[in-house]
């Protein structure tokens, strides 16, 4: 968050706001008082001067009722008389005109020559002819305020002149002024005070309030460590108590939801199944480890595309189609080398409005059922296949026997023995499947002894090359000396069997099967070659699967079940080892079986 500004605090807000209060109330106080101030100054000089001209009034009255002749100048030395003890520092001058405008007198020794001289004062000469008084401030040549009094005199109702009187009225100015400017020092101490305890009653406020600032920064960070500092009970320590309380209430749910919240994850990162989430326009935001794995991508990747996109249904479905998707939707990914196949199922996040929020995927890899599933079907279809050619071969023997064959000597038997050989067909079959059956059960039983293999080998080596009835060669590249192994012995004798039987029937008269028996350090590696006509390499691995023939007629022809290599690969299995076929065209295969071994001290010594 960006810092705030000096100029913008509101500490600096706060402070100007209280100075500009108090400067407003000063400045309306300071205007009214000085106001008042001036009027009450003015009032009391003026009625102060007043009192003097009224009683000057007096005098100069009966001055002028006194009886004399009128070129008798006694009347200006009296009226001179009277004015000369009037003067003062506040009276400038005081003259004295008559009803004919004719100065009769003044106080200003100086100014004696305008005595006798008619008066130009336009405020006289209105004083005069109305009988008002009249009265004026105005600046003389030298700037000071002057105040102009023209005070008629009247006796008996009749106007015998007036006073005309100049007072300095500058002093009460003055006076005004240096009050003002004690008032302006009081002023500005006021307002230092005031700056003073702004700042201080700002802290006061901002303080709490900057703390609950970086409070709510460390909040939005994670730290809800720190408490806001509680300064009073007033009703800012009231919000910091609050505040304090909404921290640990937070803290608490923030606790509570990060706990979920690995929950969630642990949940989804050991989940076996593949978890993907959207947003409302179909973005992924969140997918887990297994949906990684199972989709083989990065989450950098994968997050912020588009569902479909990543699951590669953009030509079949929209996001809009997986929202109202009620089933299963089947994702095969598989090559003409492996299957792998996934299936997806969704459930729609939504709000209490109804909303449409996102998405939930969840994806299986179902390609082992899928494949356990085929291996089934085909399972079945290669049972009823192989009990039903060999029922329909006996049924329609038995139906010609029926019909009246039995009584021909020669047709008979004959097909009396065919009978007979589909029905062992059928035993061996039969038997085999249960052989599978009990290999599949997790009860099955091994009954092992420590076996000279060497011995072993040759003895079965030895049964074959009794009753075999094709023109083949045995070569045998065996060790002379024992060789010991912990085998089950009819297991084992199976699985031989079962190997040398089919390199018999596909090695051409003539042939040669090889057999070979060596030592390796933890085991031993048993191999049967024939110099048959081989197997396509795209098969060599598909001989061990139940019911599968490179060659199904010639097999059939032969007798085979299909089942018996499938029988050998889990026998040996069972014993720790392993089988497989390595084979060239028209050179011949060799099958190889490798079983556990631990040499003993007479080989150690040997």
């Amino acid at each position: 968050m960006k810092k705030v500004s000096f100029f913008q605090s509101i500490h600096l807000k706060f402070v100007l706001v209280y100075i500009l209060l108090i400067l407003i109330a000063m400045q309306i106080i300071g205007v009214y008082f000085s106001r008042q101030l001036e009027i009450q100054f003015k009032e009391n000089f003026q009625n102060s001067i007043s009192d003097r001209v009224n009683l000057l009034s007096y005098s100069i009255e009966e001055a002028m009722l006194k009886e004399r002749d009128d070129d008798d100048p006694t009347l200006e030395k009296d009226v001179y008389d009277i004015l000369r003890g009037y003067s003062s520092e506040d009276i400038l001058e005081v003259q004295v005109i008559n009803i004919n405008q004719r100065i009769i007198g003044t106080s200003k020794a100086e100014n004696q020559n305008i005595v006798g001289q008619r008066t130009t004062n336009a405020q006289v000469k209105r004083s005069l002819v109305v009988g008002i008084a009249e009265n004026d401030i105005f600046r003389d040549d030298t700037g000071r305020r002057v105040w102009i009094v023209a005070n008629p005199i009247e006796a008996k109702g009749e106007i015998l002149g007036t006073i005309y009187l100049m007072a300095d009225i500058e002093s009460v100015f003055n006076q005004l002024q240096e009050i003002n400017d004690v008032f302006a020092n009081g002023t500005i101490i006021a307002l230092t005070i005031s700056v003073v305890l702004g700042i201080l009653l700002a802290q006061a406020i901002s303080r709490p309030i900057s703390d609950m600032r970086r409070q709510a920064l460390a909040m939005a960070k994670g730290n809800f460590s720190r408490k806001v500092k509680v300064y009073g009970l007033d009703e800012i320590g009231q919000l910091a108590l609050t505040f304090n309380n909404l921290t640990k209430r937070l803290q608490e749910a923030q606790a509570s939801t990060e706990g979920e919240r690995r929950k969630l994850a642990s949940v989804l990162a050991y989940m076996t199944d593949g978890v993907i989430a959207t947003d409302r326009r179909g973005r992924i935001i969140l997918i887990n480890e297994s949906a990684i794995g199972l989709l083989n991508v990065s989450r950098e990747t994968a997050l912020s595309q588009q569902i479909t996109t990543l699951l590669g249904i953009e030509d079949k479905y929209t996001f809009e189609d997986l929202i109202n998707e009620q089933e299963s939707v089947i994702l095969d990914y598989s090559t003409t080398h492996k299957p792998y196949i996934l299936r997806a199922n969704f459930s729609v996040i939504q709000k209490d409005t109804g909303l449409v929020n996102g998405l939930i995927a969840v994806l299986h890899d179902i390609t082992e059922q899928e494949k356990i599933e085929m291996e089934r079907r085909e399972f079945v279809a290669n049972v009823s296949h192989e009990l039903r050619t060999p029922l329909t071969s006996m049924r329609s023997y038995l139906e010609a026997l029926s019909d009246g064959a039995w009584k021909d000597e020669e047709i008979a038997p004959r097909f009396l023995e065919v009978t007979q050989t589909e029905t062992e067909r059928m035993i061996r079959l039969v038997n085999d499947l249960l052989q599978l059956s009990k290999m599949d059960s997790k009860d099955y039983r091994f009954s092992k002894e420590i076996v000279d293999f060497t011995i072993f080998f040759n003895r079965i080596i030895d049964r074959f090359d009794i009753i075999k009835e094709q023109h083949v060669t045995f070569t045998r590249e065996l060790p002379s000396k024992a060789v010991f192994v912990e085998i089950d012995e009819d297991k084992m004798t199976q699985v031989l069997d079962n190997v040398i039987s089919n390199a018999l029937k596909y090695s051409p008269e003539g042939g040669n099967i090889t057999f070979r028996l060596e030592e390796e350090s933890d085991q031993i590696k048993i191999s049967v070659s024939d110099q048959g006509v081989g197997i396509p390499k795209d098969q060599v691995n598909k001989i061990f699967d139940r019911f599968y023939r490179v060659d199904k007629a010639r097999s059939r022809k032969l007798g085979g079940t299909g089942l018996g290599l499938a029988i050998a690969k889990e026998m040996v299995e069972a014993h720790g080892g392993k089988i497989w076929a390595e084979s060239k065209d028209e050179v011949g295969t060799t099958i190889f079986i490798t079983l556990p071994y631990e040499r003993t001290d007479e080989d150690d010594w040997a």
